[in-house]
C-alpha cells in the first residue's frame, strides 16, 4: 500500500495549463520550469510530437488533484520529495538521526544513573 504522498497528482495550484508538468516537478523534487521546458523541447524536436500531446491530455484527465492538506508545509514536502526519490537514503538518514537521538538520551541517563544510587537500582530491578 503507497502512501497518498508518495503517488503522482496533477498539481492546479502551480499549473500553467493543466498542472501535469507542476505535478511532475512537484513529484520528482525538479523545478517546474526545466520540466516545462522539457516538454517544449521535446514538443518542438517532432520526435516525440505525436506521443507528447496525447500523453500530456491523457495524464491530465487520469491524475487526480493533489489534495489540499499535502501543500502545507514546504519542508515536509522536501521529505517526501526525498523518499519518492530514494527511499533508501531517506531511510539510512532517518536511522542515523534516530542513532544520534539513541546515543545522547544514553548518555542523559548515564549522567543521571550514576548521580542516583536509587535510580540505578530501579532502572536494574526494571531490565
Amino acid at each position: 500500500m503507497t502512501s497518498e504522498r508518495t503517488k503522482l497528482y496533477k498539481d492546479k495550484q502551480n499549473a500553467k495549463l493543466m498542472g501535469v508538468c507542476a505535478g511532475i516537478a512537484d513529484y520528482t523534487g525538479v523545478n517546474a520550469i526545466w520540466i516545462r521546458l522539457a516538454f517544449i523541447v521535446a514538443l518542438l524536436s517532432g520526435i516525440l510530437s505525436p506521443v507528447i500531446i496525447p500523453l500530456y491530455f491523457i495524464m491530465g484527465l487520469l491524475l487526480n488533484r493533489k489534495p489540499a492538506h499535502l501543500y502545507v508545509d514546504a519542508q515536509e514536502s522536501k521529505y517526501w520529495q526525498g523518499v519518492r526519490q530514494n527511499p533508501k537514503r531517506t531511510a539510512r538518514e532517518i536511522r542515523s538521526r534516530m542513532k544520534d537521538v539513541d546515543r545522547r538520551l544514553a548518555s542523559v541517563e548515564a549522567h543521571y544513573v550514576s548521580n542516583n544510587p536509587r535510580l540505578t537500582a530501579e532502572i536494574e530491578r526494571l531490565r
